[in-house]
């Protein structure tokens, strides 16, 4: 197989473009680097396909591998053949492979391998002719042999149909074709264990659906309900279809020695066919429902890290609890911790209240806050409250948000926030942790598990190592996207950007504690383990503020330096000038000029000088700034007895799942929009129309009090998302 060619018949892209990415990947160039400074290479393809690009490349690697070990396994035994060469060459899954290998690969005990040891593979091969002269009793005769454990015809009869169901288990033509008719004609179905138990699979307990059409969501929800041992799942064939399949093509004729074939095809379906196939089936409908759900997962997270920063402002983080207190934390705009404290204001004692009221009222005067963040766990309900009364009695203008705090006690109990705050009880980091989210989402969350960060479906059924790899993969492409400043990233932050690991991170930190701040990009070739390799990789993610070139707070790399001087020169201007205030004025004389002319005399190609100029216009520009910013409240709030159907309301999306939206209104439960109410036009999955973090408005559909649940519509008198 030629994978490149297939590579790019897949993802419809010219052979250069795939040639000049497999080239770079084996090269060990990062997908950030090649995405951002390779675009004249790869024709411009961003992160996210160069991603799936490699994990493709990866896959068919492994086939073309597993293809040549399973070829040397057959010719070492003598038997392989020009049609099994063939079929192996066109093999296009791992699955296939293992099916032509399955005749020869070495086995266990079987019935089938207890018949031949006893010398019966000559009578199954006669039964097996069907010839309509045979008798299959009178030749069984021949093989009686009490000293081989053959006592008479029918054990000799028995041992031949085993070795016959075996053969026709190991056909691998035949087992793709159970396949394919199974996902064409299928049914899975399920039955509660316990019909009389109360579970939240409940919807599951007589439940069917085509194989061919049931969606990610509830495939997962079936494999979770059987791991709990609350339902029981199994894959049918309607009408004996499976038998069907094997007696047309094995079966001759309705003679004795057919009779046998028959009676043993069916034998084989039932007890080693389709047992097998069924497993293959589900696992295969588990691995793409894990890979739907790793990907709505990657989305959510890339969406929510790259949330708006609320930038330069003091912000107080309230972690809410009710025993212990609600702890709290004010950090000043670069997220240093101002004050600590504890206020007592959600045990309803109304003299405690109070002196919380005067507790945060004053570290809102000493500090100057003017956004507070409110953790959404166990009280946030009542510390909302508290904060919607309090901001109406004090003269500063101060807006709250409910942010997620998913992963923040995971954070807080770690060895990372033991190190950054060792002054501090587990409870307050969490309140740090809580208020630097909301200043800066991505620099706060990379600290932190991704899978804890709680914006998935079934995170936790999903195996380990993929979802480790993608998520890995979104907070990397993520953090390189924005830049990182050299000076002030922590080294959880910093391990993220391309070429730099968890150990040169540290190092990193540790030449900047020793040596002050970084005043240049170059000094990072003096930091430990960071050779020409690394800093090639990640150069152009690193940003030095107030440095001695003002490219280095860019996303200029330095191997584009002489051009990007160049680039300001047939502009008219100087590199001093970046830092005097006519960066529009060089990007308005490129424009004139020409990009491809610019290019021309830069010696490089149009995507680098597009990219250059964006540069030059905005240095140090953060991508998220131009995202819409995040909906802080500061008016009254509601509880759920206080919605009423008709009502419109605005909310923030907390998570996209296969079959709808959460939606947080304001209340202490976020509303859920099924997919059939997010737009008017028909769309497969939520993703298409609506992302974490997106500012929506609603509408109340219904309100169940007693379950908590609320439904809503973004479906719109005269306005729809579509």
């Amino acid at each position: 197989m030629d994978i490149n060619r297939t590579l790019a018949a897949e993802f419809k892209l010219r052979q250069e473009q795939i040639d000049n990415t497999v080239a770079l990947i084996d090269d060990g160039k990062t997908i950030p680097f090649i995405a951002r400074y390779r675009k004249e290479l790869t024709g411009s393809l961003d992160d996210q396909l160069l991603r799936e690009i490699f994990d493709r490349l990866t896959y068919l690697r492994n086939l073309e591998k597993r293809k040549e070990e399973v070829s040397e396994a057959i010719t070492a035994q003598e038997k392989m053949t020009p049609e099994l060469a063939e079929a192996i060459s066109k093999a296009v899954t791992l699955v296939e492979v293992e099916d032509i290998y399955r005749p020869f690969k070495p086995k266990r005990k079987t019935r089938a391998s207890v018949a031949r040891e006893r010398g019966l593979e000559t009578l199954a091969a006669l039964v097996l002719l069907q010839d309509i002269k045979t008798d299959p009793r009178s030749e069984a005769e021949k093989f009686v042999d009490p000293e081989k454990e053959v006592p008479d015809a029918d054990s000799a009869l028995q041992g031949a149909m085993d070795i016959i169901a075996e053969d026709i288990s190991d056909d691998a033509e035949l087992r793709k074709k159970l396949r394919s008719e199974i996902m064409r004609s299928g049914v899975i179905s399920s039955v509660a264990a316990d019909p009389e138990e109360e579970t939240v699979y409940k919807n599951y307990y007589e439940y069917s659906e085509p194989v061919g059409k049931i969606a990610g969501h509830r495939v997962l929800a079936l494999d979770r309900g059987e791991r709990e041992d609350k339902l029981k799942v199994s894959v049918q064939l309607p009408d004996d279809a499976g038998v069907k399949i094997i007696t047309d093509k094995y079966v001759k004729n309705s003679s004795p020695c057919g009779e046998l074939v028959k009676a043993a095809a069916e034998d084989s379906f039932k007890r080693l066919i389709y047992p097998s196939v069924e497993r293959e089936i589900r696992t295969e409908l588990t691995e793409k429902a894990d890979e739907a759900a790793i990907k709505v997962f990657a989305s959510n997270l890339r969406q929510l890290i790259m949330q708006p920063p609320v930038k330069n402002s003091v912000a107080l983080g309230l972690d809410p609890g009710y025993r212990t207190g609600c702890k709290l934390a004010v950090v000043d705009g670069t997220g240093k911790v101002l004050d600590t404290g504890v206020a007592y204001i959600t045990t309803g004692e109304q003299r405690k209240i109070e002196q919380g009221k005067v507790l945060v009222k004053n570290l809102i005067q000493k500090h100057g806050v003017s956004i507070i963040a409110i953790g959404n766990g166990t009280a946030s309900r009542e510390s909302e409250a508290f904060v919607a009364d309090l901001i109406k009695e004090i003269p500063q203008k101060v807006s709250y948000m409910v942010v997620s705090e998913a992963g923040a006690s995971v954070y807080s109990a770690s060895k990372l926030a033991a190190e950054e705050f060792p002054e501090y009880d587990v409870s307050l980091r969490s309140a740090v942790s809580i208020a630097r989210r909301l200043q800066d989402p991505l620099a706060e969350l990379v600290k932190i598990d991704p899978k804890a960060i709680g914006v998935g479906q079934y995170q936790h059924d999903m195996p380990k190592a993929r979802l480790d790899e993608a998520l890995s993969g979104v907070v990397e492409d993520c953090v390189n996207s924005v830049g990182v400043d050299l000076n002030t990233a922590s080294h959880s932050l910093l391990s993220y950007v391309a070429g730099i690991n968890a150990s040169i991170a540290k190092n990193i930190v540790a030449y900047r504690e020793e040596n002050g701040s970084f005043t240049d990009r170059k000094q990072l070739l003096k930091v430990s383990k960071l050779g020409p390799k690394a800093y090639e990789q990640c150069a152009g993610f690193l940003r030095v503020r107030d440095g001695k070139n003002p490219l280095d707070n860019t996303a200029v790399h330095p191997e584009s330096y002489e051009a990007a001087k160049k680039i300001i020169g047939e502009c008219g201007f100087e590199l001093s000038d970046l830092s005097g205030g006519k960066l529009s004025e060089i990007t308005e004389a490129a424009k004139k000029i020409g990009v491809a002319k610019v290019a021309d005399s830069a010696g490089i190609g149009v995507p680098t000088v597009n990219d250059i100029l964006k540069e030059l216009s905005k240095p140090g520009r953060d991508p998220r700034d131009e995202l819409p910013p995040p909906l802080l409240r500061s008016g009254d709030i509601m509880e759920l007895k206080d919605l009423k159907p008709g009502m419109e309301l605005m909310g923030t999306v907390r998570n996209v799942i296969d079959f709808g939206c959460f939606v947080d209104i304001g209340v202490h439960e976020d509303g859920l929009v099924h997919i059939s109410q997010i737009c008017n036009r028909y769309i497969k999955h939520p993703l298409e129309a609506v992302k974490v973090g997106e500012v929506v408005k609603v509408r109340v559909l219904d309100v169940d009090i007693k379950r908590k649940r609320i439904s809503l519509t973004m479906k719109l008198d005269g306005q729809n998302k579509g």
